[in-house]
């Protein structure tokens, strides 16, 4: 389950925000810190995560201390849908 989660993120994010659909991004990329993934951005991956997963990233929670790579932002969604 945590690598559909990790392939269904990591195609969303290459896909729809970098607009390079054959980009791989590692699990442990940073996204945030690295400045892959800019503000606005970060805020189309929240309603991604919300109508995909079922899991609300509040916006406060749009930072590199909640979340920064794949494995992290898989993590946090793990454990709110438990």
């Amino acid at each position: 389950m945590t690598q559909d989660i990790q392939a269904t993120l990591s195609q969303f994010i290459a896909s729809q925000i970098l607009k390079q659909p054959s980009r791989q991004i590692s699990p442990t990329e940073p996204l945030i810190s690295s400045g892959l993934i800019d503000s606005f951005s970060l805020v189309d991956l929240s309603l991604f995560v919300d109508d995909t997963f079922g899991v609300r990233i509040d916006d406060t929670e749009l930072n590199a201390d909640t979340f920064d790579t794949l494995n992290e932002l898989t993590e946090l969604i793990r454990e709110r849908q438990a």
